[in-house]
């Protein structure tokens, strides 16, 4: 479960701040010619309408360094040990701000080169503005990782099919769509997925959507391991 900057300033303040600090530093950079970087914990900034999110927010997380050439071409290169819990979620954020009822469409196109290696998940991270919902959508994952809560069937829905899981952190519902077989690429209807939970299923109302954020759900990759973005849009409204 990948948390909104707001939740991940109170995450800091669990996370073992002096050990973080020495672990995520200049040395960890990887050699990208890039338009910006970062191993800041919370390192950030907005390219081409998109905001980027280094977000290393799990306890007990090792290195991690982030770089964009765009907002819809960037990478991170992490080194997180091979311990349980999420350590980071990574991510480039499109900010949407309307009522599921009022959007006429909301896509994504996503392609991206993970690794062979490691323990994480490449998911879509969707909120609605009050943080009370939070709607996965996972495209691949690897390693000893699962989603929250309790499995509520198989669905077809915007282009692919889902495993869907229903539960919750303590602090919001989370909706967890698991593609059932791992992509590369692709595009995503996510309106239509917004609707089943909405409408067929009534998980939630005509929740006012703040964000669409796409990223990398890291639990380990110990020795360093890249995640690369090459091309991502999120569009509708």
């Amino acid at each position: 479960m990948a948390p909104k900057t707001l939740r991940g300033t109170v995450r800091a303040l669990i996370a073992p701040a002096l050990a973080l600090a020495a672990a995520v530093g200049p040395a960890s950079a990887p050699a990208h010619a890039a338009v910006w970087n970062s191993c800041d914990q919370w390192g950030n900034t907005t390219l081409d309408g998109y905001i980027l999110y280094n977000n290393i927010w799990g306890s007990g997380a090792g290195s991690q360094c982030v770089w964009a050439n765009s907002g819809t071409n960037w990478g991170v290169w992490a080194d997180h040990p091979n311990t349980g819990g999420i350590k980071s979620y990574p991510n480039s954020k499109k900010v949407i701000n309307k009522p599921i009822s009022s959007l006429g469409s909301l896509t994504s196109t996503y392609r991206v080169a993970v690794p062979s290696a490691g323990a994480y998940n490449t998911s879509y991270d969707i909120w609605d503005t009050d943080h009370d919902y939070e709607i996965m959508l996972w495209v691949n994952h690897h390693g000893a990782v699962g989603p929250l809560g309790t499995a509520q069937g198989t669905v077809s829905l915007g282009g692919h099919t889902w495993n869907v899981h229903k539960g919750n952190n303590g602090a919001n519902e989370v909706f967890s769509f698991l593609r059932t077989s791992d992509s590369a690429s692709g595009t995503v209807n996510i309106l239509p997925v917004l609707k089943w939970i909405k409408d067929t299923k009534g998980w939630m109302g005509d929740e006012t959507i703040g964000d669409v954020q796409f990223g990398y759900e890291i639990t380990s990759s110990a020795g360093g391991l890249d995640f690369r973005t090459d091309s991502l849009t999120v569009s509708g409204g």
